[in-house]
Parts: structure tokens; C-alpha cells; sequence
């Protein structure tokens, strides 16, 4: 099964939104079926075959998640994100203001559903293949 150290080193080649897709195929990879990543502190829970899953530490001082999701602002940074117009943290951070809890990649299906504090769906993507 994979490890943390596994997924660090497919995660270091990540340098904007634009390599996500190169990512998700590394996690292929590697045996990585999702995984949901938490806005607060950027840990993410990976989940594989077999209930097998990994839990990464903190990655980030705590960022302030708001009460109420900004659907349409979010989607104009996720864009710009994508575009590869912004880092990581600062997507993070994006995210936070717009009032997304977490975002949960499904491998599987090639989705990607973005979540308010409430538990919500806010938006769900196609991951491109």
C-alpha cells in the first residue's frame, strides 16, 4: 500500500492547479482510490483499496473557514487556480473566504466535490483524464 512519503514526493512536482491532473495520475499510481483535504490545516485523509487509508500531519497555520459558502466567488478563484495564476496556500486560503471546509477527490470516479462547514455539496468537477 502507499505511503505518506509516496505521496509527498508525487505532491512536490505540483506547482499550481495546472499540474493537478499529472498528480492525480501519480495517486493512480500509486494505489490512492481518493482523498479529502481540509482547509483548516491542510491535512488530507488518503483512502485506498480495503478500508487502507493515511492521514498526513498539518501542513499550514490554521486558516479561518467562513460560515456561509460564496459559491460564485470561489468558482472565479478555482478558475484562476486552475489557470495556474495562484499557488497552493493561496487557493487554500481562497477557499477559506468562500466558506469550503474541504474538498473530496474521488479517483475512481474523476471528481472532485468541494464542501461547507455543514457538510454540502457547494461544487462538484470533472477531474480532466
Amino acid at each position: 500500500m502507499f505511503t505518506i512519503e509516496q505521496i509527498k514526493e508525487a505532491h512536490a512536482k505540483v506547482k499550481s492547479g495546472a499540474d493537478f491532473p499529472n498528480y492525480i495520475q501519480d495517486l493512480i499510481i500509486l494505489g490512492v482510490k481518493g482523498y479529502d483535504t481540509f482547509v483548516n490545516d491542510g491535512h488530507v485523509e488518503y483512502y485506498g483499496v480495503n478500508n487502507y487509508s493515511v492521514i498526513s500531519e498539518e501542513k499550514y497555520p490554521e486558516i479561518k473557514v467562513e460560515d456561509t459558502a460564496n459559491k460564485e466567488r470561489f468558482i472565479e478563484f478555482l478558475v484562476a487556480h486552475q489557470d495556474g495564476q495562484t499557488d497552493y496556500i493561496t487557493f487554500c486560503n481562497h477557499s477559506g473566504q468562500c466558506g469550503i471546509a474541504k474538498w473530496r477527490v474521488d479517483i475512481i470516479e474523476m471528481t472532485c466535490t468541494y464542501f461547507d462547514k455543514s457538510g454540502a455539496e457547494i461544487l462538484i468537477e470533472k477531474i480532466p483524464g
